[in-house]
């Protein structure tokens, strides 16, 4: 049976639920005009954590600080968030999906994944999914967009084609003609430097990534993220859509700073710190991981986020503290003082067996080695207390 996956994603979360607060306070809708959510509205080097349909237009872009946005747009309009009430909005959101499917894995608090293979009977997923959409829309005040795939890759693409307000498929059919045209980094998990390293070797469009031989990938980008980047371009993904106990299942650790860092050295050092943390943690229960994800909140308290897949479930520091390495470029633009870092690891499993590989790190056997001195020194310090 083909499978049917949903991805909803509330177009600019944020701004949009502001607005629908504001809408209930007797205010105009600001989403119908150049505006901003930020942290702290009165500050310029506060950063932006959504925009308005009219902003993005004008070239506003999130994680732009508000000083820039008002030389782009002085009568731009600053509101401030309120995540008490992005909270509820984000409950009510996830409830109307959740009745549509039990099978639900959030993503995000503004995106989840449904599973609709055996939902849908004979009806289109279209239909259903325009009935989703319009439900959020009647019942809750803001938008949604509604990706239609046959694997969870899929639908998310196909949920970040045309805003908002709207439904789009993207079957494994339709990957040539809907997904290959595209510019390489509208591909999920491609950054900014991913994308300069493919594009600085002719490949730009996510068609030219889907045919590039795998050999060459790999010598560009590593073994493990050329065979991903290689499937993800030709619409393959054999990722269930995780339930909420399953997503339940997860371990963080976050360091706030008593003074904004900018030094990239300190912010390793911080990383390295939560990485002890978390992989201690997640050895002492047995567990090994297979997703890692790692944020960075700013002054006014705005978050970027960024996550990954690791080829293996792992219990390893280094291979953890190393992805979250890899995803802080990301997460973080070099520029801005970060107050706050953290680190978590989900999708795990008590599976005892270690696949090995000819191409494991030489060192693998060493950083095995210290998390072991480290889960010592750690026991006999709570031992001893």
């Amino acid at each position: 049976m083909k499978r049917i996956i949903f991805h909803i994603d509330v177009n600019s979360a944020f701004l949009s639920w502001t607005a629908v607060k504001m809408l209930g306070e007797g205010h105009s809708d600001i989403r119908l005009i150049p505006s901003v959510v930020s942290g702290d509205p009165s500050d310029r080097r506060s950063i932006i954590t959504a925009a308005s349909i009219p902003a993005k237009k004008l070239g506003i872009k999130t994680a732009q600080p508000v000083s820039m946005a008002l030389r782009t747009c002085p009568s731009l309009l600053i509101v401030s968030g309120d995540w008490a009430w992005y909270k509820q909005c984000s409950q009510g959101f996830i409830g109307i999906c959740r009745s549509y499917s039990p099978v639900l894995e959030q993503f995000s608090i503004d995106e989840c994944f449904i599973d609709m293979t055996f939902r849908c009977g004979k009806e289109d997923p279209v239909t259903i999914a325009m009935r989703l959409k319009d439900e959020v829309k009647g019942k809750l005040g803001f938008t949604v967009n509604v990706g239609i795939g046959s694997n969870k890759l899929l639908a998310k693409m196909a949920s970040d084609f045309e805003k908002p307000d709207k439904v789009h498929t993207l079957w494994e059919s339709e990957v040539e003609q809907k997904m290959w045209p595209l510019p390489v980094r509208d591909l999920l998990w491609v950054g900014k430097k991913t994308e300069e390293r493919l594009t600085s070797y002719g490949i730009r469009t996510i068609g030219q990534l889907a045919k590039a031989d795998l050999a060459f990938l790999t010598r560009l980008v590593g073994s493990k993220f050329a065979a991903q980047l290689h499937e993800n371009a030709n619409g393959r993904d054999r990722s269930p859509v995780e339930t909420e106990t399953q997503e339940a299942k997860s371990y963080s650790a976050e360091r706030t700073f008593s003074k904004d860092l900018l030094d990239p050295k300190d912010i390793d050092k911080a990383l390295f710190n939560v990485a002890c943390i978390v992989a201690h943690r997640i050895r002492k229960d047995k567990f090994r991981a297979s997703t890692v994800s790692m944020f960075v909140k700013y002054k006014d308290f705005s978050v970027s986020q960024k996550q990954c897949q690791t080829d293996i479930p792992t219990d390893v520091t280094a291979v953890i503290l190393n992805e979250a390495r890899r995803l802080l470029p990301e997460a973080w633009d070099g520029k801005t003082p970060i107050r706050q870092i953290g680190l978590g690891v989900s999708k795990l499993t008590h599976d005892s067996a270690i696949q090995m590989s000819l191409f494991e790190d030489p060192k693998m056997e060493y950083y095995r080695e210290w998390d072991r001195k480290y889960d010592e020194e750690k026991l006999k310090k709570n031992a001893d207390r």
